[in-house]
């Protein structure tokens, strides 16, 4: 295996908007980032990545880009990067940021000019085809709900758009416009970035037939996953990017890119892969049917398992690092998914051992390390969430009720990460001194960072974890060490080893809010780590406490 100065590192991720507010507007700026960097430090991670904060109309939150070049003033100027940038190299810190190159916005002054020449020179930047008797070119689905395709006024040309209409896909089958990603990528990368993370990638290439599908909803349309999800073609893209970008200036690259199989992992992120690394997403979506939030699905130990075991033995094979993760922007708390009824300490730090104890790298979301939690809102017309009003928009086509959309919401929605980050019990929580966009959590005067900032907390337990997985003792094995499934009679524990050069850890896992007994064999284990007070050590017969967590040497 080629050891790469990334495959130690554990990352934090910051949503901008969220997370701390200098100047009182209720929006997270890059002020408030550098104003944290000694928090973000603490806490045990290496790099930052950071959400959007280039120049954007939000329609999507920053994930709509008007300026690649600019920072949207809502979070501050370059001089605020440049600083940001400086002081977290001074402090060890990397600081990567989200590209966004499947699509721009449409208020880019490549769409605009586009918009004025459909069949121009910059119309070719974009995916742009005649309608067909009056219609959209074919019946595909964008993942925020509704057609891909949206009408050009004036024109009979409709344009293509994987997510929102204000969002529309770029055209990577053009050469040109490949050369400008490249440019702006090394801009970045020259100005100190540590590397990027990949947004939605995995849709940069289509079917060239453009053929309708057969309806898989009550809508009339068919999901991409056939037609635009890791096309073949797209790893002739991603080769050139990675040549003109990363391999110049070693950098890190995570790609958000689901599906991508065992035969082609090697190839994605293995010794000489397009990526550093890819997500593993393989059991965020355990609770839900495939994009459809209205379709809950309750969570058991032997589903995690099978997930979470698949795609660590693939990555184990094709030598490669996956990004192991729990929460993100994108996501309810991890918590609440799977334990809705039982969340708190104990929940919570379980799972934050299950995923800082595998193979791979690391992510931890801003909140996810203090124990946050979901908000509840009583009406679905507070949430602001974009995706969530197309699951919406779905779900009352296939006969969803009011009161049952509301549940999906308040199960489901993305703005449960967006809520402010809670730093104390002050008003606002310590986030802003103005109105924030989102409502802080009612719950902020018991979950902050200022309360958890003491032994036995989440807060606390997460510092624990991330010095184990720094450690002189066990870096080399829970960075470089083999996985293997164990315990696997047991149905509702998950338990895995770590194994390397003779070094051992077990990593037991129970996966029930109640006590369960397990048989741990006679010979006598070492409790290195657990999230309740223990014994130093134990064998043969022992009874998990609810949630309880063990690693073992």
């Amino acid at each position: 295996m080629k050891k790469k100065w990334w495959n130690e590192k554990i990352v934090y991720q910051v949503y901008p908007r969220s997370f701390k507010d200098t100047n009182g507007d209720g929006i997270g700026d890059v002020r408030g980032i550098i104003e944290k960097l000694d928090y973000i430090k603490s806490v045990g991670v290496d790099m930052i990545w950071i959400s959007p904060i280039y120049k954007s109309p939000m329609k999507d939150n920053g994930y709509d880009i008007s300026d690649y070049y600019a920072i949207d003033p809502i979070f501050g100027t370059m001089e605020d990067m440049d600083e940001l940038l400086l002081k977290a190299k001074q402090k060890g810190l990397k600081v990567l940021m989200d590209l966004v190159v499947n699509h721009c916005s449409s208020e880019h002054e490549w769409f605009k000019k586009a918009l004025k020449d459909p069949k121009g020179p910059y119309g070719d930047y974009f995916i742009i085809k005649e309608g067909k008797d009056g219609k959209a070119p074919n019946n595909w689905r964008s993942i925020f709900g509704g057609s891909v395709w949206e009408p050009i006024k004036g024109t009979p040309y409709y344009y293509y758009h994987t997510f929102a209409k204000e969002q529309p896909d770029l055209n990577w089958e053009n050469p040109q416009l490949r050369r400008e990603i490249y440019d702006m990528m090394n801009w970045w990368l020259k100005k100190g970035l540590g590397g990027f993370r990949v947004d939605a990638i995995t849709y940069i290439k289509k079917d060239p037939s453009y053929k309708s599908l057969p309806a898989d909803g009550a809508d009339g349309l068919a999901a991409l996953s056939e037609v635009s999800s890791n096309y073949p073609g797209i790893e002739v893209f991603l080769k050139e990017m990675r040549e003109e970008t990363f391999d110049v200036y070693d950098a890190f690259s995570v790609a958000e890119m689901s599906g991508v199989d065992a035969a082609k992992l090697r190839e994605y992120i293995g010794p000489d892969g397009l990526f550093s690394s890819i997500f593993d997403f393989s059991y965020m979506e355990l609770d839900v049917e495939l994009f459809q939030w209205y379709r809950p699905v309750e969570v058991n130990a032997t589903m995690v398992k099978e997930k979470l075991f698949e795609s660590q033995s693939m990555a184990q094979e094709a030598e490669s690092f996956l990004s192991v993760v729990l929460e993100n922007h994108d996501q309810p708390r991890a918590a609440e998914k799977w334990f809705p009824k039982q969340v708190g300490y104990e929940s919570q730090t379980m799972l934050a051992t299950m995923n800082l104890m595998l193979r791979g790298i690391p992510f931890i979301y801003q909140g996810e390390e203090i124990g946050m939690t979901n908000s509840t809102f009583s009406d679905i017309r507070e949430y602001e969430d974009i995706m969530l009003w197309g699951q919406y928009d779905r779900a009352k086509k296939e006969g969803c009720t009011e009161e049952e959309c509301l549940d999906m919401a308040n199960r489901r929605s993305r703005d449960h990460a967006r809520t402010p980050m809670q730093w104390d019990d002050s008003e606002q929580a310590g986030f802003t001194t103005g109105k924030p966009a989102l409502p802080v959590n009612d719950n902020y005067r018991t979950i902050n960072v200022k309360k958890e900032e003491r032994e036995g907390s989440v807060l606390d337990y997460y510092r624990k974890l991330t010095a184990l997985r720094k450690s002189d003792e066990y870096r080399e094995l829970l960075t470089y060490g083999e996985i293997y499934p164990a315990l696997e009679e047991e149905k509702d524990v998950i338990a895995y080893e770590r194994v390397r050069d003779g070094k051992k850890l077990l990593i037991v896992l129970n996966f029930l809010g109640e006590n369960q007994k397990i048989s741990l064999g006679n010979e006598e284990r070492k409790i290195v780590l657990s999230n309740y007070k223990t014994e130093e050590s134990c064998f043969g017969q022992v009874e998990l406490q609810p949630f309880q967590a063990l690693v073992l040497a």
